[in-house]
């Protein structure tokens, strides 16, 4: 029998995850129907894996899915929970904006560097990392730009893989259990399980809606603001664990699209691209070219983002040197199966129509 105190501490993450679902679950049909009304529409360009017009405000579900279980269930004057909301609400109009208009990459950047800031100015940022001889390093003047690059990095991977039908919403709402977790295993303040917890039932509950063949698209909106999020919430709970190895959490956490876009800026550097430069490298795209069907390399991908949030796992209850070890392995078997996908290739391959 579960003791009545771990039994209250699990309804009390778990039902605003539930709260968070069965918004989103409502909420999306009617953005879908408000993208219609207004003709916001994702229409299809040569590196496309959808053939139809469809509508893309279902980042907007997801951010109302986020806010309204938020308000309900966390204390508004917490700066963390401010910092998030203020920040996810601007990075989703960027991202809407984006979808819209589709925005030079240095406003684009430069809005996803604002929106880093207003962490930063509520107190959300990396002062310091243990490391395995004992003690901590500090950032000092670093922690500021450290931060900023955290952010960004995380809101921008998982708009790199946001290009399969579910891929995105199912590879956060992973990412967000694992951190929700590993916060539990190792006692993060509650305001970081809650909100873990409510990322993770915003995403679940606009994912039937969006897992193929997908009704509605989350677009740049959705996709930056779950990445903004998760990166949120790795530094205001796991980053700020005593382990030595806690920076490698949330990388592994986010392994996939972390990985992938890591791959994706190598490639284009080798064919000579911008590294914001699209193209069709991506694993998702290899997947695809291989014959798979979208179902099908989704949940595979669903498959590969759950290994390295097993390795995530591993990683919370391991000493510095073991930690190393788990962080090397998993990361070198995604390499080698990036190689085999020739997601490192230099020849361009033909574009998916």
């Amino acid at each position: 029998m579960i003791p009545v105190e771990e039994g209250a501490a699990a309804i009390a993450i778990l039902v605003p995850l539930l709260v968070a679902c069965i918004v989103g679950l409502l909420i999306t049909p009617f953005m879908r129907r408000v993208a219609l009304r207004f003709n916001c529409m994702d229409h299809p360009v040569d590196r496309s894996v959808h053939c139809a017009p469809i509508p893309f405000l279902g980042g907007v579900a997801i951010y109302l899915a986020f806010l309204v279980s938020t308000l309900v269930f966390l204390d508004i004057s917490e700066p963390t929970v401010r910092g998030i909301l203020l920040g996810g609400g601007v990075i989703v109009l960027l991202g809407v904006l984006d979808d819209l208009y589709r925005l030079p990459a240095w406003m684009k950047f430069a809005g996803q560097v604002g929106a880093a800031m207003i962490l930063v100015t509520y107190g959300i940022r990396i002062d310091r990392l243990s490391h395995p001889a004992g003690g901590f390093f500090y950032f000092n003047g670093w922690a500021v730009p450290f931060t900023l690059l955290w952010v960004v990095a995380f809101t921008n991977a998982l708009n790199f893989i946001d290009g399969l039908d579910g891929l995105a919403a199912g590879v956060a709402a992973i990412a967000s259990t694992v951190l929700l977790v590993v916060g539990i295993q190792t006692g993060q303040p509650q305001v970081a399980l809650l909100i873990a917890a409510i990322l993770a039932g915003s995403a679940l509950g606009f994912l039937p809606y969006n897992f193929n063949p997908a009704r509605i698209f989350m677009g740049d909106a959705g996709a930056m603001f779950l990445g903004y999020t998760l990166a949120a919430i790795s530094i205001s709970g796991t980053l700020k664990s005593t382990a030595a190895i806690a920076l490698g959490i949330p990388v592994l956490a986010m392994g996939l699209p972390v990985m992938d876009a890591a791959l994706a800026v190598v490639r284009r550097y080798r064919n000579g691209q911008a590294f914001y430069e699209a193209d069709t490298g991506h694993l998702h795209h290899r997947l695809i070219q291989m014959g798979m069907t979208q179902r099908e390399a989704v949940v595979l991908m669903y498959c590969i983002s759950g290994w390295m949030g097993i390795g995530a796992l591993a990683l919370s209850n391991l000493r510095a040197g073991p930690g190393l070890g788990v962080f090397a392995f998993v990361f070198a078997s995604f390499y080698l199966g990036a190689r085999r996908f020739g997601i490192l290739d230099v020849e361009r391959r033909e574009e998916i129509r």
